[in-house]
């Protein structure tokens, strides 16, 4: 993978569709599991930095173009030449 591919993050349509659920799910647990082990600890900076860390993790796993996102590339129609009339 060179570098202009990665920084033109192409996906498909299907990959954008995993990374939204992907996040969604990774959010919505890591807030979850963040607010049990702070209230176990009873700190709010623990809960914040648990937080924080698992939406670093997301991020690594969602942002970067990875192969998984684009498995279904869209075909797109060939050029068609309307000047014969």
């Amino acid at each position: 993978m060179t570098i202009q591919e990665l920084l033109e993050g192409r996906i498909d349509f299907k990959g954008q569709k995993r990374a939204d659920d992907i996040v969604r799910v990774a959010l919505i647990t890591s807030t979850f599991l963040s607010f049990v082990i702070g209230f176990t600890f009873s700190s709010l900076m623990i809960t914040m930095s648990t937080f924080a860390l698992c939406t670093v993790a997301v991020c690594l796993v969602v942002l970067p173009p990875w192969p998984m996102f684009n498995q279904h590339p869209v075909k797109w129609l060939s050029v068609q030449d309307h000047s014969q009339k």
